[in-house]
């Protein structure tokens, strides 16, 4: 190797016209990277509030159904409840026909989240509680209770139908 000192070579014209035009492509593909990078950052945080949306619409779909469906059977327990009250003890074979068909009935609801409450001697409340009657009794008491209420997860699928005591009749 030599000592010899390295001469800087100036740049012609030309030169320093390609190094500023590579510059300019360089910075404009930098930014057109950083662009279409930002699209693909948004695109992707769309997709997963998308896939979220679905997931959660999906879900309330399910519960909708699933109340449909339980607001539909209650009128069914409702009769195989009163065709067991009804049962005559000669005929004891039908009712527990019934009552197998019943239970089971009532088995399925209750896996699905359905149950019953009956608020005889509770207060009334018209969240929970349909007022059908009053009597003279405890005002503002339950008294009777007339037809079970349903309830899926904390929401009314039906009111108890019940008999309010009403003070002073």
């Amino acid at each position: 190797m030599t000592d010899e000192p390295r001469e800087e070579i100036a740049e012609s014209p030309e030169e320093q016209a390609v190094e500023q035009d590579f510059s300019e492509l360089l910075a404009s593909v930098e930014k057109e990277r950083d662009e279409y990078l930002e699209l693909a950052k948004r695109t992707k945080a769309d997709f997963e509030n998308y896939r979220k949306r679905v997931a959660r619409e999906a879900v309330e779909a399910e519960g909708r159904g699933r109340a449909e469906l339980a607001r539909s059977l209650v009128p069914v327990l409702d009769n195989l409840e009163r065709a067991l009250a009804a049962a005559n003890p000669e005929e004891d074979h039908l009712a527990d026909g019934v009552r197998l068909v019943h239970d089971e009935l009532v088995a399925v609801l209750a896996r699905a989240g359905v149950e019953s409450y009956s608020p005889a001697g509770e207060a009334f409340d018209p969240d929970w509680h349909e007022a059908m009657l009053t009597r003279p009794g405890e005002a503002g008491q339950v008294l009777e209770v007339l037809e079970k209420g349903y309830r899926l997860n904390g929401q009314v699928l039906r009111p108890a139908r019940v008999v309010v005591g009403a003070a002073g009749e």
